[in-house]
């Protein structure tokens, strides 16, 4: 490197692990900033010399600031926070630093995506018709939708990664639907303009990857496909696209071209488009490394945060077009904390296991054993990315390498990614944007697939557990005893009950036999009865027996909840005695609890009120996105407990609503 020495990495999590990892390969030395909620995060960790940020990673003076402290002559952005900020690379610039990634020029002609899309039509590349700049008022947003033809989409000028996106198919509750909107911008961006376009059903995602020298000179490295998505966030991506026609790619190719030599694009950057059949538009300019972006790294051989200094450094590129070539397919799945069975809803919590060792592919992560997943940031905890000759054989080296992964603590997307690339569709390549999005009702229907073994075994810890934290004299005290002092031969279970395992709406009551900690005993789980053997073997640790086959099973508890992850996948179950969780299930049937940790914004009802099934009472902020409870029944809001502007914990009780008869 010529004029960077060393790097101040202005980001958290995987990301900033990454760029610190080329930096080093590179002799670039690298520091990095941290908020109050990330302390402790592993970046910091990892990177060895952190500035803290009283305000935030928002706080571009005090990144800016915390560049010279550090001795830094440049500043790489990493995505989200002030990647796009065209004040901030001004900033930069004028502080005598280099910033790594696009010019402020640029960012303002392509970073909004309103700007962007006139950029692009006035090269003659075909637009989404829409809106043709940033709406901040709601009447006049609102006009605009009544007047197109439905369904519209409405999403965040100054968006990205699908904050601030709302999918309007009608106009009832239209007004509260785009302040929430802009609601949702402002919180994640710090503008609450959208653009109103015509909505495209059934389209495929593709973005290509430019490169330019910010003298005219641009390139590009291919194309990614980024079509499976749910909650207009990418959840799998691949390179190259699947079945993509070949004239159509090069049209792609030519067109993002076209439109970075057209605004002397510096740096790194995506042309994202949707593509519907032969047509495709363009659909926005990412002027920042993406998220995805190891998927072209597989199948180039490139660094592409190599490439993003270099050009920073001495400002041309590193290879011209001919020089770029693909190989095989790659594929990235993005681990994250979030509910499937609850329409994707992120999760927060603390991370007691978590173990990629033994997956054999590479892997992104930000997040070690014992660290949390906050309601500050976003929920993703890991990206996996394999590559192979062909597609089939990645897909198939991503299953096997899901199935190695074990992560505890927090509920995870894990589950569904495995079952997600085995959809005909995903293994045809014939999918659209909204399969994900279309399939969430039969998704919360099916529930968690739960293998037998898994509650065998999730039932034997637990009461293994009591017994070690019983005295002599306890229900639990001996080999013999099951929570009931009633005389029992090794193979017949006990006529009554004593655990309740739940797992979502699902319970299953557990009778148990004798059993020494050692032994194969006998249990029946509802309506089964099956031979167990288990040996714990560490703290998180245990062999699994059952029904002829051995499972290695990795564990993890707390005071609510008994995670249990094997091959067969992972479960969260929660553990009651059985009398108190029969009782506890009959008493929730009103109540309001809290989804997840977040921040109230709006309490929508007083108590009094008598109020519908499905009536919104209490709207929380967390990770950017709001969140709606709703009253679980028709009746009268008797208790709140929650007002705007508390922090409310994971399953926190914030009300409760009672019939009328019971008032």
């Amino acid at each position: 490197m010529e004029r960077i020495d060393k790097v101040l990495i202005a980001n958290r999590g995987e990301i900033a692990c990454r760029i610190a990892r080329t930096c080093r390969r590179l002799g670039v030395e690298v520091a990095t900033v941290h908020s109050l909620p990330d302390q402790g995060a592993r970046h910091v960790r990892e990177i060895g010399e952190s500035v803290g940020l009283e305000r935030g990673y928002l706080d571009g003076e005090a990144v800016i600031a915390a560049a010279r402290r550090v001795g830094a002559d440049a500043i790489h952005p990493g995505y989200g926070f002030l990647s796009e900020n065209p004040a901030f690379v001004r900033a930069v610039e004028a502080a005598g630093l280099v910033f790594v990634g696009p010019t402020a020029e640029t960012m303002e002609q392509l970073g909004g995506k309103a700007q962007a899309k006139h950029e692009a039509a006035r090269l003659g590349i075909p637009v989404v018709p829409g809106s043709d700049r940033g709406l901040d008022d709601v009447v006049e947003v609102a006009n605009l939708v009544r007047g197109m033809r439905l369904p519209v989409l409405l999403k965040a000028v100054a968006g990205g990664g699908g904050r601030g996106m709302a999918l309007i198919e009608g106009v009832e509750g239209l007004e509260a639907r785009i302040e929430s909107a802009m609601r949702e911008a402002e919180q994640a961006f710090g503008s609450g303009e959208l653009i109103v376009e015509r909505y495209l059903p059934r389209v495929r995602h593709v973005e290509v990857q430019i490169a330019g020298d910010g003298q005219g000179e641009a390139i590009h490295l291919f194309e990614r496909e980024c079509t499976l998505q749910r909650r207009h966030q990418k959840i799998v991506e691949e390179a190259p696209s699947a079945g993509l026609p070949a004239a159509l790619r090069e049209r792609l190719f030519a067109d993002a071209v076209r439109l970075a030599r057209a605004v002397r694009y510096r740096g790194l950057g995506t042309v994202e488009f949707i593509v519907s059949d032969e047509e495709y538009f363009f659909l926005e300019v990412n002027p920042r490394l993406q998220v995805e972006h190891p998927v072209t790294e597989a199948i180039t051989g490139l660094d592409l945060v190599e490439w993003q200094l270099r050009i920073a450094d001495v400002g041309c590129l590193p290879l011209a077009q001919d020089d770029v070539r693909p190989v095989g397919h790659a594929l990235e799945v993005r681990l994250c904390a979030e509910d499937p069975s609850a329409g994707f809803l992120p999760m927060t919590g603390r991370l007691s296991v978590v173990d990629f060792s033994r997956t054999g592919v590479r892997v992104e992560t930000g997040v070690e054993s014992g660290d949390e997943i906050s309601p500050h940031y976003d929920s993703m905890i890991a990206k996996l990315i394999v590559q192979a000759p062909t597609r089939d054989e990645a897909v198939q080296r991503m299953q096997v390498a899901l199935s190695q992964v074990v992560v505890l603590g927090v509920p995870t997307n894990l589950a569904f990614l495995r079952e997600l690339l085995r959809w005909p569709e995903t293994r045809q390549g014939a999918f659209h944007t909204r399969l994900i999005d279309e399939r969430l009702e039969e998704i919360r229907r099916r529930g968690a697939d739960v293998p037998l073994p898994h509650l065998a075994g999730a039932a034997l810890e637990w009461l293994q557990r009591q017994r070690s934290a019983c005295t002599a004299w306890g229900c639990w005290g001996g080999d013999s005893l099951t929570g009931w002092r009633l005389a029992l031969d090794r193979e017949a279970p006990s006529p009554q009950p004593s655990l309740r395992l739940g797992l979502g709406s699902s319970h299953w009551d557990v009778r148990f036999s004798r059993w020494d900690g050692r032994s194969p005993t006998t249990l029946a789980i509802g309506e089964e009865r099956v031979c167990v053997t288990w040996k714990r073997q560490g703290e998180e640790r245990a062999l699994l027996e059952a029904e002829g086959l051995a499972l290695a099973a990795s564990l993890s508890s707390d005071e609510r909840e008994l995670w249990l992850s094997s091959k067969q996948g992972t479960n969260a179950f929660r553990t009651e005695p059985y009398l108190a969780g029969a009782l506890t299930a009959a008493a929730q049937d009103g109540q309001l609890l809290a989804p997840m940790l977040g921040k109230v914004v709006a309490v929508k009802a007083a108590v009094g009120d008598r109020v519908q099934a499905g009536q919104t009472l209490v709207v929380l902020e967390s990770m950017k996105m709001e969140l709606h409870v709703d009253a679980p029944l028709d009746g009268v809001l008797t208790e709140l407990h929650c007002r705007p502007g508390d922090m409310v914990e994971r399953h926190q009780r914030l009300g409760e609503v009672r019939p009328d008869a019971e008032r």
